[in-house]
């Protein structure tokens, strides 16, 4: 199937970090921590359990996203019955902190930056992010983080933080996320159409949002006409 074209030139394309552009092998941390405590044939629906707290833990006011991941992790072990480590934040951030970008991402998103003005915006506290952002090799025009929002994604404060900043409007962007639950479906539903899946197996893919599901940087590329 052909890479569809875009009808129009964004002044920005913008892109979720963590997942989409920085790996996230969140899974393997959490098996650390876990050990045994988890029967094997029961262990992806604890994984996805576990993604699922996260998830519900940014939906309310703001605070360190390291807490949040102590804070997620406790109440999913608790449900399951397994002892939390204490540090189990901290871990998860400093493995966060340590990650690099996906192998596909570094030589497209360069070119990119060359052609467009890029933006993140990102679930996270701004010291993850000063640690990230330089090894993607990339020119970014701004980089906005939920510690300067006050707000994590989904919440639309998150993406209103970043229109207010840039002084813009929906249909000045291109997004690009890996995830739906807390980029694609919140900004469909705040008007923004320009929505680009980068599928990573993140989140299942839902249908009647809009967004354009893509394999690769290189095929947004394409579709960029770049």
């Amino acid at each position: 199937m052909p890479i569809p074209s875009l009808q129009f030139r964004p002044k920005y394309v913008s892109f979720d970090c963590y997942g989409t552009l920085i790996e996230w092998p969140m899974t393997p941390i959490t098996r650390e921590l876990v050990g045994d405590q988890i029967p094997a044939e029961q262990w992806d629906q604890f994984v996805r359990e576990f993604r699922g707290y996260r998830y519900d833990q940014v939906r309310g006011e703001y605070y360190s996203y390291e807490q949040v991941l102590q804070d997620s992790f406790e109440r999913v072990c608790r449900k399951w019955g397994v002892k939390a480590a204490p540090d189990a934040g901290k871990r998860f951030a400093d493995g966060v902190r340590s990650w690099g970008p996906h192998a596909d991402v570094p030589e497209p998103l360069k070119k990119m930056s060359e052609n467009y003005k890029l933006v993140i915006l990102s679930n996270a506290d701004d010291a993850f992010l000063e640690e990230s952002v330089p090894r993607l090799g990339a020119d970014f025009h701004a980089v906005y983080t939920a510690e300067q929002a006050g707000f994590y994604k989904p919440r639309y404060a998150a993406f209103e933080y970043m229109l207010d900043q840039l002084d813009a409007s929906p249909e000045d962007f291109v997004h690009v996320s890996s995830h739906t639950r807390y980029d694609l479906m919140p900004m469909h539903d705040m008007g923004f159409r320009n929505l680009i899946l980068l599928d990573r197996g993140c989140d299942p893919v839902t249908h009647g949002y809009d967004y354009v599901p893509v394999k690769s940087l290189d095929d947004l590329n394409t579709m960029l006409g770049i």
